[in-house]
């Protein structure tokens, strides 16, 4: 007695019934899916850069407001130098952490590695970081303190 192909649908004769194509996402949703699933080490990295330059930002806005305001500090009016502090601590702290946290993908091998191209990822990280941390306090904390 043969048994029709066509009554049991999970067998090989008879594919699977063709769907709907999955619907294609806006950028926006990718965007976001990306952003829902960024791999841990590379949120640690970033997060380290974040955390450096807010802490090294709040010290320059005290600094500043404090100057700003007519105290008389030791060393005088060191606002640039206090930046540029800043700016070279977030780079390196970036690209440090970065270099230390983010190996390189294993592939075939048995543990990753690091290289320079991980410090690399983690300095241009920190660029637009320090960047942002540093026009909202200037621009956006500042004037409330002013």
């Amino acid at each position: 007695m043969a048994r029709d192909p066509a009554a049991n649908p999970a067998s090989p004769a008879n594919p699977a019934s063709p769907t709907s194509p999955p619907r294609r996402r806006s950028p926006v949703e990718i965007r976001w899916r990306q952003f829902r699933n960024a791999p841990r080490p590379v949120v640690r990295a970033v997060l380290s850069s974040l955390i450096v330059a807010s802490v090294l930002a709040a010290a320059y806005l005290a600094y500043d407001v404090a100057i700003s305001r007519g105290a008389a500090l030791p060393g005088g009016d060191l606002r640039v130098l206090f930046v540029a502090v800043l700016i070279l601590a977030v780079l390196v702290t970036g690209s440090v952490v970065t270099y230390l946290v983010v190996p390189l993908p294993k592939g075939s091998g048995e543990r990753g590695r690091r290289s320079a191209w991980s410090a690399a990822l983690g300095l241009f990280a920190a660029v637009p970081i320090c960047y942002l941390v540093l026009v909202v306090a200037v621009q956006i904390l500042k004037p409330l303190f002013t």
